[in-house]
């Protein structure tokens, strides 16, 4: 089992939720909310308005999403979605605590406010152009930015 930080589509009432659901995928496990310890840039951007979370520690903001816990199948799965290592690059990332929700087990639990660790997919290999695009610190796909998500595959 792993642990996997989800920040745009992926999350809760976003388009791709569905598939964290999909047993037949793999299975996951919503552990938290979090919010990474460092900042970054995330950014909307190509022609589907997909979410990146560029690998630019520093920039940016601390970025908002949620900590699930994934078994292999499912890491296999979320790999290949998220087109591991072109597009974007899984990677561990520091996380602080806000809220601890769904099925924790005992000896994940820590205080919130806690620093913990899971695997995100961040993106090395973006446009250059992409770094002045506006920086989020939370993913709609119906925010006020007006970029709605354009679903551009099935998987």
């Amino acid at each position: 089992m792993a642990r996997v930080f989800v920040y745009g589509t992926l999350k809760r009432g976003q388009p791709n939720h569905f598939r964290m659901l999909d047993k037949s995928i793999g299975e996951a496990h919503l552990l938290a909310s979090a919010v990474t310890t460092e900042k970054f840039p995330l950014v909307i951007a190509g022609e589907y308005n997909i979410p990146f979370l560029l690998n630019l520690p520093s920039l940016g903001h601390r970025v908002h999403g949620e900590i699930y816990r994934v078994d292999e199948q499912l890491l296999n799965f979320l790999d290949d979605f998220e087109d591991t290592p072109t597009m974007y690059q899984r990677t561990l990332v520091k996380l602080t605590v806000e809220e601890w929700l769904g099925q924790v087990k005992d000896e994940e639990r820590s205080a919130a406010g806690d620093v913990t660790e899971a695997f995100v997919y961040s993106t090395t290999t973006y446009r250059p152009e992409w770094v002045s695009l506006p920086h989020y610190e939370s993913y709609d796909s119906c925010g006020s930015h007006g970029l709605e998500y354009v679903r551009y595959r099935e998987t």
